[in-house]
């Protein structure tokens, strides 16, 4: 904990200096003595101190200044530091303002000046105010703030942001917390944007775009070179796996990813069938683990950065970002995994994020402890979530479109949810439309049997309906399917013929596109099996093949 703020506030200087010069003198060890020279000056201090998280112990005021007198003052600065010990400076004629200021400001006390011998009417004071004041301050939290509202879709996805690139971070909800709607007005924000994330340094940004939120949290998002040996697009576990196994075998590596690492898998609570495992392991630790291996061995990570497209330059491959820059290289493994498909019902898109949800968003699930949310989905993911959210919800409601689980789901899921109490699976029902205002309130489910439907309170929707390729950065560039997915290895050959424009005197490698040279890997590729262990495998196989392919160019 940093020193704890003693403010002094008197316009007349003799005054002001003097009562700084015994603080200091006294209490310099202990404490951060700050002097103003008005009211106005102070509270612009007090608002700099409270977005920094500072604590402010003591107050010590004169009552008789112009334009903004000690009383007026103490009441708008015990909005932000209620806690504060509060005292008075006054002048025998201000003794009747002091006395009606202790029921106006709770003031707990008032000093006539002077106060000479400080050691008979100053410190033995302020000793017991400041001891009173140690035995109830809140305990301190010296890292990120971020403040928002639960409904507020940007709130959700900092949040997001924040926890999926393992940033420790303090949440204030300013529908419930007094203190963090008055911190909320320190700011510079006349469009009411949230949310508002505070900085130990004391830097404040409104509603920050991910890019300016990862580079104030040190997060690297310019690379350090215009060139590299690797350029791996997508960092889920098998751009992972192919960072850690390029960088480990001597290639220049560059990892590069428009969210966080980990991907789709780092947002599970739980994977429970990754060998090696056996308690199973949360996809933000798996995560964690990964990204911290493959910079040990020398990878370099973008993060907040988007590749937009990818152009060959025989024999160099330029990867185009989102920023207007471009790096080049001499082999690509294309790993961006796929995109959450939506929900495609009357009400959601006015609701995302603020009670619907898509993937597990670990970060909101404590905020529905002992209410009834709803999952729809039938997959692994599904089945991971609906037991992660029961063990804050009361009930937790799986809603499939099918006969049920177990041509989706793991079987070691389907028997966890089995035996969990209150978690229920309700086949052949699917969401036709959600109800709410500012935040989610209610759901119409439909019966795909009998097309009854019925509207049920919810507290909160977490989908998980499958995903799309993320592959528009080659679309144009390699072959793909109707669907998106990337065609690779002896797919494309056929009787015979190498794909158009394939100029080698070889048949594509496994994990190679239609271009030589930039490879696929994982959930991009057509015919990949969707597992984490797979993908990482992928990830290991497409840097071998790059490094033959390097023989041969």
């Amino acid at each position: 904990m940093s020193k704890p703020v003693m403010l002094t506030v008197d316009d007349e200087l003799p005054v002001l200096n003097a009562i700084e010069r015994d603080l200091r003198k006294y209490y310099g060890k202990d404490y951060r003595v700050v002097k103003a020279n008005s009211g106005e000056e102070a509270l612009m201090a007090v608002r700099r101190f409270k977005q920094k998280g500072l604590h402010l112990a003591l107050f010590v005021v004169d009552q008789r200044m112009p334009e903004m007198s000690g009383t007026d003052f103490l009441t708008k600065a015990r909005r932000l530091y209620p806690e504060a010990r509060k005292v008075l400076l006054t002048a025998y004629a201000d003794t009747e303002a002091a006395i009606s200021s202790i029921n106006e400001v709770d003031l707990d006390y008032y000093l006539m000046k002077p106060w000479d011998p400080p050691d008979q009417h100053l410190y033995p004071i302020l000793d017991d105010l400041l001891t009173d004041w140690w035995a109830n301050v809140p305990d301190t939290y010296d890292g990120i703030r971020v403040a928002g509202t639960l409904w507020s879709a940007r709130s959700h996805e900092v949040k997001d942001f924040l926890a999926r690139n393992r940033i420790p971070y303090k949440w204030l909800d300013i529908e419930n917390d007094e203190q963090a709607r008055a911190l909320v007005e320190t700011t510079d924000n006349p469009d009411n944007q949230l949310p508002i994330v505070f900085f130990p340094d004391g830097n404040v940004l409104v509603a920050p775009e991910n890019r300016v939120l990862a580079q104030q949290c040190g997060l690297r998002t310019e690379a350090s070179a215009e060139f590299y040996d690797l350029i791996v697009v997508g960092a889920g576990p098998a751009g992972l796996g192919a960072a850690v196994y390029g960088a480990s075998e001597g290639l220049k590596t560059l990892l590069i990813d428009k969210e966080a690492t980990g991907g789709q898998a780092g947002t599970s609570s739980r994977i429970e069938n990754y060998l090696g495992f056996p308690s199973g392991i949360s996809g933000a630790d798996l995560a964690r683990r990964a990204t911290a291996q493959a910079q040990r061995l020398g990878a370099e990570i973008l993060t907040a950065q988007e590749v937009v497209s990818i152009r060959v330059e025989d024999p160099y491959r330029i990867v185009c970002l989102d920023d207007g820059t471009e790096l080049s290289c001499r082999a690509v493994v294309f790993a961006t995994g796929v995109d959450v498909r939506r929900l495609e019902v009357p009400g959601v898109a006015t609701l995302e994020g603020a009670g619907i949800y898509y993937g597990a968003a670990v970060t909101e699930a404590a905020h529905y402890e002992g209410q009834h949310v709803f999952v729809v989905g039938a997959g692994n993911s599904a089945g991971q979530g609906a037991m992660f959210f029961s063990r804050y919800a009361s009930k937790v409601t799986i809603l499939v479109r099918g006969h049920g689980l177990k041509a989706t789901m793991s079987q070691y899921l389907i028997d966890q949810l089995r035996a969990t109490d209150n978690v229920e699976v309700c086949p052949h029902n699917e969401v036709a439309e959600v109800h709410g205002e500012r935040h989610l309130e209610a759901i119409t489910v439909r019966n795909s049997e009998t097309g009854e439907r019925e509207k049920i309170p919810a507290a909160a929707l977490f989908v998980f309906i499958g995903a799309r390729p993320h592959t528009e950065a080659v679309a144009g560039v390699v072959e793909r399917t109707e669907d998106g997915l990337i065609l690779t290895g002896s797919v494309l050959t056929q009787n015979g013929r190498r794909p158009t424009g394939w100029k080698l005197r070889r048949d594509p490698y496994p994990l190679e596109t239609s271009v030589p040279g930039i490879f696929a890997a994982g959930d991009v590729r057509q015919g990949s099996i969707r597992r984490v262990a797979s993908a990482v495998g992928q990830g290991a196989v497409a840097v071998h093949l790059v490094h033959q392919y390097l023989k041969t160019v």
